[in-house]
């Protein structure tokens, strides 16, 4: 097997393992991990215009994730106002029962976390880090990330 293989395939089966586990735990909440992730990107960088998240999700490719926040919108979770900054936009902010199941949400990512920090312990998990940054860099989701780490509230 080529090496380029070998790490398409081992990137593949954590991908899957990992949105496998999360799924599980995300299951009694009645959200999905494309919808954690929208709840997660408005708690920590929010408000945001619909493009704004679209450019710091990684479940979504594009700028334009509008019939996914519609269902968080019709859950309840998520509401449009008007954005401050420019009225020709709305702006996505978690409600306040978005605000409290993101705070179970993260609960059930710190569980998946605790797990690979577990598996990896003793591992040179920075350089794995730094390869992987390079790899996803060339690709929108890992741009998405990188944008999301870059704007991360202290």
């Amino acid at each position: 097997m080529k090496v380029a293989e070998e790490l398409r395939y081992l990137i593949l089966a954590i991908q899957r393992e990992g949105n496998r586990l999360l799924a599980a735990e995300l299951r009694p909440l009645g959200v999905t991990p494309s919808q954690a992730e929208v709840l997660r990107v408005l708690r920590d960088h929010g408000p945001l215009t619909l493009s704004a998240l679209g450019g710091l999700l990684v479940c979504e490719t594009g700028n334009s994730p509008s019939r996914l926040v519609d269902r968080l919108v019709a859950q309840g979770l998520v509401q449009r106002d008007t954005d401050p900054d420019d009225r020709r936009y709305l702006a996505l902010s978690l409600t306040a029962e978005g605000k409290a199941l993101s705070k179970r949400i993260v609960a059930a990512e710190d569980k998946l976390h605790h797990a690979i920090d577990q598996l990896v312990t003793g591992q040179p998990v920075a350089e794995t880090i730094t390869t992987l940054r390079a790899l996803a860099g060339a690709f929108p989701a890992g741009e998405a990330l990188a944008r999301r780490r870059a704007t991360e509230k202290e």
